[in-house]
């Protein structure tokens, strides 16, 4: 009796459902995005003291690259899970000490 073997093509795209731009962005993502932008726009528009001109420059500076690296993500993770686990991390960390085979107080 003979075996027959058939294979299937698995599509790049497989594992992008819910993503946006060919599974680059998650919603997650965009929707922190626009809250961080909100919130970083609100302070630096209405409570740091400066000209039009350097407003928008600082604008520039300090949200487009914040911005940029909250859509993209840091380890696949949002920047809000990313955050958790770097705070869980300090919070719950141990610290490890050697001990030799034996106990390690016997004197020499």
């Amino acid at each position: 009796m003979e075996e027959n073997e058939t294979s299937f093509a698995i599509p790049a795209n497989y594992t992008d459902s819910g993503k946006f731009f060919a599974g680059m962005l998650s919603l997650r993502n965009i929707i922190e995005t626009i809250a961080l932008i909100v919130v970083l726009g609100f302070i630096e528009l209405k409570l740091i003291p400066m000209e039009g001109t350097v407003r928008i420059v600082v604008m520039v500076v300090t949200i487009l690259p914040l911005s940029l690296i909250s859509l993209v993500g840091i380890d696949g993770e949002s920047l809000m899970q990313y955050q958790a686990r770097v705070f869980t991390f300090l919070f719950h960390r141990r610290n490890m000490i050697y001990k030799p085979f034996g106990g390690g107080n016997e004197k020499s």
